[in-house]
């Protein structure tokens, strides 16, 4: 029998895809290659290997995320064991709760229709995406 070897290093892109920033590898790739994945401060590739204690700046659509790298896995699994991996600055976790708080806030005051369009407003709603049509 084979014992299980502890990891020394792993890609970039697959450690992303275990600690479930990214749904998918190919997600993952796409953003690091977008360069809104940085290593140390630095741009880089996705077969980086990266190594425990590494600093990662994610950037993934609106919230930004600092972390360190505490653990490596080549294997995505449970959300706990995925969250293991690695460890939030207080700093980023309280920028995003801000963020995520403010854009609660914009949309306090918004009030969904009571009811659906007329005829006339439908075509007002259309011509608003062509302006030349007014």
């Amino acid at each position: 029998m084979s014992e299980i070897q502890p990891l020394e290093t792993v890609r970039l892109d697959l450690w992303l895809w275990a600690a479930r920033f990214f749904k998918t590898r190919s997600l993952a790739r796409q953003a690091i290659e977008g360069g809104k994945v940085e290593v140390g401060g630095q741009r880089t590739k996705a077969s980086r290997p990266i190594r425990g204690g590494e600093a990662l700046h994610i950037v993934r659509g609106e919230e930004i995320f600092e972390v360190q790298v505490q653990g490596l896995s080549d294997q995505r699994g449970p959300a706990p064991v995925a969250q293991a991996l690695y460890t939030e600055t207080e700093a980023s976790r309280l920028r995003r709760e801000q963020a995520r708080a403010q854009r609660i806030a914009e949309r306090n005051g918004y009030r969904a229709p009571e009811t659906r369009p007329d005829k006339r407003a439908r075509r007002l709603i259309r011509a608003l995406g062509d302006i030349d049509a007014l």
